[in-house]
């Protein structure tokens, strides 16, 4: 009964609804140009302002639930972290580098030209050397996570983001001297992680002191349980409203960068997830410390190709694929974990 709680009509069918929301937003590119050329203006450092505000829609919820006083007892149990760092940093760049080098020089051969293939496999890269830091708070949130515990597996692969980024991307690639979009990555940051968290905890505190501990977990936070998937589905139409068109053109080559993205996806997840069995960790640490690895921040990413290689190259396109296929993938990943919960311990 328990695993079937909070899960209702909405988020039962939410794969069929991300769908809609990707349908939704390229016919907006198409038919309403309009909208993505409003909403460019909105910009700054390669960060869209209006999606920064979405990912607060869906990150402000989850971290409602962050208790300070859990965090401090997060090194006592030093696990999660352990896997999440060995599996982001040591395992999953690398990877990435062998399936994609795999599918676009080998398997895929007579469909993709050498170039072509060395720019996916760019935008490949760039994918697996930036794993996910906001979109896990809402994969935390569907699996049940610890909201604390992965408040600090986001801080600390962050920090590991700032200094390791660069030079996995140079020495996959090659390149020497690789330009990072540090005020991107610094801005998004700032925007995903820090903004919303003081907010979270703003209202914690205010809500806990003048209603009570009980109020606030029975009553306030149930208020936003909508609010996660909502701020999902409206940032899905706005990226693919911009991106629409390179999709509609490439439709062969979609399916063909998506593959190895796929499984990459799938593959990195259940290290991480049967890992997390292995050190009997309980499901509320061990989904989010699959689902960080599996997922990537994909705005860094899109940032970095376009800036690398420009906004029509291959390595851009890889990126929007990505984005294309994890939230699909990912709903996939969060009902493996759901159903799998009880292989774990209890907390």
């Amino acid at each position: 009964m328990e695993k079937k709680q909070g899960i209702g009509f909405f988020e039962k069918y939410l794969t069929i609804w991300v769908a809609l929301c990707i349908i939704i937003g390229i016919a907006v590119g198409q038919f309403l140009p309009i909208v993505p050329q409003v909403l460019s203006r909105f910009e700054y450092a390669n960060v869209s302002i209006p999606v920064a505000i979405l990912i607060w829609l869906m990150i402000y919820p989850m971290m409602l639930k962050v208790d300070f006083e859990s965090i401090k007892n997060v090194g006592k149990r030093p696990k999660g972290i352990i896997i999440t760092c060995i599996i982001n940093w040591l395992v999953k760049p690398f990877t990435m580098f062998g399936i994609a080098y795999f599918f676009f020089y080998v398997v895929f051969k007579t469909f993709i030209s050498p170039a072509l293939a060395e720019e996916y496999l760019a935008g490949a890269v760039l994918l697996g050397a930036a794993p996910c830091t906001a979109m896990v708070f809402v994969w935390s949130y569907l699996t049940k996570g610890d909201a604390a515990y992965t408040l600090v597996q986001v801080a600390v692969n962050d920090l590991i983001i700032l200094v390791a980024f660069a030079p996995i991307v140079a020495f996959l690639l090659g390149v020497s001297g690789i330009v990072i979009p540090w005020d991107t990555l610094l801005l998004s940051v700032l925007l995903f992680v820090v903004i919303p968290l003081a907010f979270g905890i703003i209202t914690r505190k205010m809500v806990v002191n003048k209603k009570g501990i009980a109020y606030f977990n029975t009553v306030f936070v149930k208020r936003f349980d909508h609010y996660t998937i909502a701020g999902l589905l409206l940032t899905l139409i706005i990226l693919f409203s911009f991106q629409g068109q390179t999709i509609l053109n490439n439709p062969l080559h979609i399916l063909l960068i998506a593959v190895p993205l796929i499984l990459q996806t799938v593959f990195i997840f259940f290290i991480a997830y049967c890992w997390a069995k292995w050190w009997n960790l309980p499901h509320s640490i061990a989904s989010p410390a699959g689902m960080i690895g599996a997922s990537n921040f994909f705005e860094l990413a899109v940032a970095v190709a376009i800036s690398l290689f420009g906004l029509q190259s291959g390595a851009a396109l890889a990126t929007v694929v990505g984005v294309l296929v994890e939230v699909p993938v990912m709903l996939m990943l969060v009902r493996i974990a759901n159903n799998t919960s009880s292989w774990f311990v209890s907390k």
